[in-house]
């Protein structure tokens, strides 16, 4: 990392925000329920997040960086955060603050090798956007260049002055922060941490490439060409370089403006379903995607003589992700078992693209995944968050045995799709509160079991000699049963009794160790007035059995 003092302070601020975070965690959400204080926990928890969210978002404004590009995240989830977390984070969709004009000028100019006033007819000195990386400007082709490439309007992308030099301090921050999670056993057994960091910073560093992210745009065009509804930029080729990208302005209304889209007679929802179709179509087809999803990348635009028609439009090409082969049939696999609520395969797929540990109990997975669909298959975003707290601590409480352990782990090839996915959900309850992912999915996944060139039948194959050998299978079972229980040796599993008498084992082997400590901090608070140096021994020594008896509180099994 350079020396630079501004950079190194840069530095020791974000990672002293995140351990300040780390901490209050540690104290509030393990510490404070362990010793029996968790309604303290609970109760303060939406004012605690809030406070949190509005410190993050004070510093990302301030520090700019990658330090937005977290934040930006973290504002989409509204499927999954709290709305005290992503209405505070929602901001920065719109705040970050511009870089001086003669900066970008110095910049741009440096890069096309002329001055602005030689290579474009007009610039616009107002940045008509500002990004973590760089900011837009609005601009004008000269004649003779808009006649070759086919349009004047442009939007000149210049990367931010020592963005190279700010990114590479982030990025160390980030691999510190990422090597204390590696102590968290319940992170570490899940994720590889430090990959998942590098596979962000090979993203990031590829953002910085404006050469990459024009290939990409032209990629998506021609993934596009032949559907109405979608639009993706012309490149200006002679006005790029690896620092500035020229692209057509197809500036329209923004995916976020939830009033604007109404106002212009196109139907949210609708918007909603065709995000999703363009989605699983990159995923599962082209197996290339676009990972940047949030509202700024992506506008929408009535068509002109089709009464409530709309056009989607992509920009931002720079975070592009890719899907292995291999790794696309296990995707494929998941999406037919969601879309025919088929447990079964879910679990299997989720097996093969290594999402459970190897630890993880499929049986008990296989049963829960299934009771989900039972209860929660085909309901709407607004219905799953009006479900009743009861019910839900109902279902925690049949499952707690799998929550607890919380078998997954997050493969690094699927950190960018997870990312795309998670902004993706949030965006689509925010067009359509009432947006069904079942409904969404089902032709699409119906579409991958029928396939091409005798799909259907491959399938219908498959699961009829599964059928089979299920059949053949079972007198063979039947007899071991059998035995067993002439034998006197048949068990029954019930995972929930099972929890019950662990938990009852653990709780009887703290008795002890709370009755000591208990002694220890009495007597030493009995004998404080007249012996105040073995008082405070005795209170010294009791935090040993305190010690004790939480170590042997709640653990993974």
């Amino acid at each position: 990392m350079t020396e630079s003092p501004r950079l190194r302070a840069r530095y020791r601020r974000i990672v002293t925000f995140f351990a300040g975070v780390m901490a209050r965690f540690i104290f509030w959400e393990i510490v404070l329920p362990k010793i029996g204080l968790r309604r303290w926990s609970d109760g303060n928890r939406s004012t605690r997040n809030r406070h949190t969210a509005v410190r993050f978002r004070a510093l990302a404004l301030s520090m700019g960086g990658l330090m937005i590009k977290v934040g930006q995240f973290l504002s989409a989830r509204l499927d999954v955060l709290p709305a005290e977390i992503t209405d505070e984070l929602a901001g920065l969709q719109d705040e970050v603050p511009p870089a001086a004009f003669a900066d970008i000028r110095e910049r741009a100019e440096a890069e096309l090798g002329r001055t602005l006033a030689q290579a474009f007819l007009s610039f616009d000195e107002t940045p008509l956007a500002a990004a973590s990386l760089g900011q837009a400007h609005r601009a004008v082709l000269r004649d003779a260049d808009a006649v070759e490439t086919g349009f004047a309007q442009v939007v000149v992308k210049v990367q931010r002055p020592e963005i190279d030099q700010i990114v590479d301090v982030d990025l160390a921050a980030l691999r510190r922060v990422g090597g204390w999670l590696t102590r968290y056993k319940p992170i570490s057994s899940r994720a590889d941490v430090p990959a998942l960091v590098e596979e962000f910073a090979t993203t990031t560093l590829e953002e910085l490439d404006y050469t990459a992210e024009a290939r990409n745009a032209e990629h998506f065009r021609w993934v596009f060409e032949n559907d109405d509804q979608v639009l993706v930029p012309r490149v200006a080729w002679e006005h790029s370089r690896l620092r500035v990208l020229t692209l057509e302005d197809v500036s329209a209304i923004r995916l976020g403006d939830y009033d604007a889209i109404t106002a212009a007679g196109i139907d949210r929802a609708r918007v909603a379903e065709k995000l999703v179709e363009t989605y699983l179509q990159q995923i599962f087809d082209d197996g290339v995607f676009h990972a940047d999803p949030h509202p700024g990348n992506l506008f929408v635009e009535p068509l002109e003589g089709k009464t409530g028609g709309f056009r989607l439009t992509f920009i931002d090409f720079g975070m592009v992700g890719r899907v292995p082969d291999t790794l696309r049939t296990s995707l494929r696999e998941a999406l037919i078992a969601v879309g025919t609520q088929d447990s079964a395969r879910l679990v299997n797929a989720f097996t093969a693209m290594g999402v459970l540990l190897p630890t993880a109990d499929t049986k008990l997975m296989d049963l829960a995944v299934a009771q989900v669909f039972d209860r929660f298959g085909g309901m709407a975003m607004s219905d799953l968050r009006n479900i009743s707290q009861k019910e839900m601590r109902d279902i925690g409480l049949q499952f707690r045995e799998l929550l607890v352990s919380m078998p997954f782990q997050l493969p690094e090839n699927l950190l960018l799709l997870g990312r795309t996915l998670a902004v993706l959900s949030g965006m689509c309850a925010g067009l359509n509160p009432e947006f069904n992912l079942w409904t969404s999915i089902t032709p699409y996944a119906t579409k991958l079991v029928s396939g091409d060139e005798g799909g259907l039948w491959k399938t219908v194959t498959s699961e009829g000699t599964k059928i089979a050998q299920s059949l053949l299978a079972l007198p063979a079972r039947a007899d071991r049963i059998l035995t067993l229980v002439e034998r006197g040796d048949l068990s029954v599993r019930t995972p929930l009794l099972d929890l019950r008498v662990r938990q009852l084992d653990r709780s009887v082997q703290r008795i002890p160790m709370a009755i000591v400590f208990a002694a220890f901090l009495l007597a030493g608070a009995v004998l404080f007035p007249s012996e105040p140096t073995l008082a405070k021994v005795l209170m010294a020594v009791s935090v040993l059995p305190l010690i004790g008896a939480l170590r042997r509180g709640p653990r993974r099994r």
